[in-house]
């Protein structure tokens, strides 16, 4: 018998959103997951951020326009709904780390997007954002490398966590782009060579993809971004779960 069956012999799991019954060790069922607000056509070119209405060819919103940023472009799975927020929220906060799985064969759609596809195809590597080792410790976990763990046995990228978080920031949630981005200077810092010895080099990658849970302003995977780029990645792109 598969231990999945077993298990939900044991503990029988139901839908996360819904409550209804599921098997397989499913955390939420088909319905509730084609319910989720997808990010689709138009959005902006560059950070990902939908765009109510029709357009027609390349858009770049407000937001991005007059922006220099260190990745080449960012798209998110979801648009932000209770539903999808309480989903990260538990994750990241709950400590529900068996929503990683669900999580991030949501995110994996977004390799339907042909920059992505590209990517893939390339072999680019994930690199999760990283957590202080303070944070860490206390959530015993870091939501995006638990994501990115399930995004690679997904799609067969390779994942490596070439960046350490080195300052303990604080919280970002009430602060704007500007402030978030001066709260974040010197924040991250490459891996010393010893941790990817058995892995190709930052320079001898063909591209990174850098993986996170949620994009808002995104000025952390722009500091990331830039510490990579410093270090030689040549091609860098933003890929998370919800859209902020």
């Amino acid at each position: 018998m598969r231990l999945s069956k077993i298990s939900d012999y044991i503990f029988p799991p139901v839908c996360e959103l819904c409550g209804c019954g599921l098997t397989d060790g499913r955390s939420l069922c088909e319905e509730c997951i084609s319910r989720l607000a997808r990010i689709s056509h138009p959005f902006c070119d560059t950070c990902g951020e939908a765009f109510e209405g029709q357009i027609d060819g390349e858009f770049e919103c407000q937001n991005c326009k007059g922006v220099s940023f260190h990745f080449e472009y960012a798209l998110a799975a979801l648009k932000r709904s209770p539903d999808s927020f309480e989903l990260v929220h538990r994750l990241k906060y709950g400590k529900q780390i068996h929503l990683a799985a669900e999580l991030a064969s949501l995110a994996a759609e977004v390799f339907k997007d042909s920059r992505f596809a590209v990517a893939k195809e390339q072999g680019w590597a994930l690199v999760p954002v990283p957590l202080h080792r303070g944070r860490e410790n206390e959530r015993h976990f870091n939501q995006a490398a638990e994501i990115a763990r399930v995004l690679g046995e997904l799609t067969g990228l390779p994942r490596i966590h070439l960046l350490k978080r080195v300052i303990a920031t604080e919280t970002q949630t009430r602060l704007s782009r500007k402030e978030r981005m001066d709260n974040l200077k010197h924040a991250f810092a490459i891996r010393k060579p010893w941790f990817w010895q058995k892995q190709p080099s930052p320079s001898e990658l063909p591209g990174v993809i850098l993986v996170d849970d949620v994009f808002t302003t995104g000025s952390t995977v722009d500091a990331c971004a830039k510490v990579l780029r410093k270090a030689g990645v040549r091609r860098v792109a933003v890929l998370t779960v919800l859209r902020g």
